[in-house]
């Protein structure tokens, strides 16, 4: 089965040191603060909900960022290719049911299969089978639904929190608009200092105590087999994993001109799940939107960098966990919103361009889109998957000539 695995491309000697440069360092320090955040968010919510203790979400968000951070390091060192790796959002939100009616325990023992399920459809070569079977136009149409909301997040920024978003998007523009100012400050890390200063003139940092570290203290938690948690959670968290999240990672980076070893990263994402499942963290992925951060500029060699840059701060957040998690927390949400919306533009634009600037799928690629952004979920699984498949069945139906067709 090993036969299936991608093997890097023959590099010349390691050269990461001069490979780093302002930009990528840029990319990396804001694909990691887009993490530390919002999708954090998501974590205390959903656990907060179910009832989990402090204890125990300070130990999923210490798995989440030190065993993804790690695999991030090796896997975007070995391939020399940004491959940042995460959790899986919708798995999250999927299990937030689940712990009103399951032990945490018997959640934990559905992530241990879910990981075995995941390393093994790797090893299997089914995953890159799948991923060449969708044609790209109706997967960036999924991408460009699941993006769209950081750029309304951006606009609705502006019209919520003037004070914050306004200085952070002017100081954007004037860097972007004067490229010699831009080469020594990148736009997007103009924006963030300039939004730190906001936030301290208008004392707007919440109840945050910045002098108090607290480094994490994991819990292991056993696992209880039960079929209800297995029948429920398992074959959604893999598909979450697999097809919407990895496959948003592949096609940002494919966009960006990379070749992401698909196989090998499904195998990378049992490991990496089995390792989280042990701190009673949900399922590894490869990220759609971090990825799209850390190859949304500067020179293509130069892109694994940020993805080096983004693994060690995820290790040093989640060796702290607890500390960096109130710090994210207590700036206000025009800060995030602000920051993921400009670091994800031209992202956005690339989405569409690759969705409808071929000619080809574009009905498949359009109802892809509107599915994803209406966001309904069908069997515990999320729309992302569903606008898929309804993007590639109208596709197989309304334009079959496409198909015959040699693709990009």
């Amino acid at each position: 089965m090993l036969h299936h695995l991608e093997r890097p491309a023959l590099k010349p000697a390691p050269r990461a040191w001069s490979d780093f440069g302002t930009t990528p360092l840029a990319n990396g320090l804001i694909g990691f603060i887009f993490a530390a955040t919002g999708p954090v968010a998501v974590i205390l919510s959903v656990g907060t909900r179910g009832g989990l203790s402090a204890a125990e979400l300070a130990s999923w968000v210490f798995a989440v960022f030190f065993v993804n951070g790690a695999l991030s390091l090796a896997m975007s060192w070995h391939y020399r290719t940004p491959l940042a790796f995460g959790w899986t959002i919708p798995g999250t939100v999927l299990v937030g049911p689940a712990l009103q009616h399951l032990s945490f325990a018997e959640v934990v023992g559905a992530f241990y299969v879910t990981s075995a399920l995941i390393g093994l459809l790797g090893l299997s070569g089914w995953v890159k089978r799948v991923m060449s079977v969708l044609p790209m136009p109706i997967v960036m149409g999924m991408v460009a639904g699941v993006f769209l909301r950081f750029g309304l997040d951006l606009v609705r920024a502006l019209g919520s929190d003037v004070a914050i978003a306004a200085p952070m998007v002017l100081a954007f523009i004037t860097l972007s608009a004067l490229p010699s100012w831009g080469l020594k400050m990148p736009p997007v890390i103009g924006a963030l200092l300039v939004g730190v200063l906001a936030m301290a003139l208008g004392d707007r940092w919440g109840n945050a105590n910045l002098a108090v570290w607290q480094w994490a203290q994991p819990l292991v938690t056993a696992p209880v087999w039960s079929w209800a948690a297995l029948l429920e959670l398992v074959v959604p968290l893999a598909i979450t994993v697999l097809v919407v999240q990895n496959g948003q990672g592949v096609a940002v980076l494919k966009t960006a001109g990379h070749a992401p070893p698909v196989n090998t990263i499904a195998v990378a994402c049992g490991l990496g799940s089995a390792l989280s499942a042990m701190c009673g963290a949900v399922s590894s992925c490869l990220t759609g939107p971090t990825n799209a951060m850390l190859s949304s500029s500067g020179a293509r060699h130069q892109h694994y960098t940020a993805a080096l840059v983004f693994g060690a701060l995820a290790l040093a957040f989640g060796l702290m966990a607890p500390t960096f998690t109130g710090w994210m927390l207590a700036t206000p949400p025009a800060f995030i919103m602000v920051l993921a919306g400009l670091a994800m533009l031209r992202v956005l634009q690339a989405a569409f361009v690759a969705s409808f600037g071929a000619g080809k799928f574009t009905l498949g690629a359009l109802v892809s889109l509107l599915v994803t952004v209406a966001d309904i979920a069908l069997f515990n699984i999320g729309a992302a998957f569903w606008g898929l498949v309804a993007g590639y069945v109208v596709a197989r139906l309304l334009e079959h000539a496409d198909f015959a067709a040699p693709q990009a």
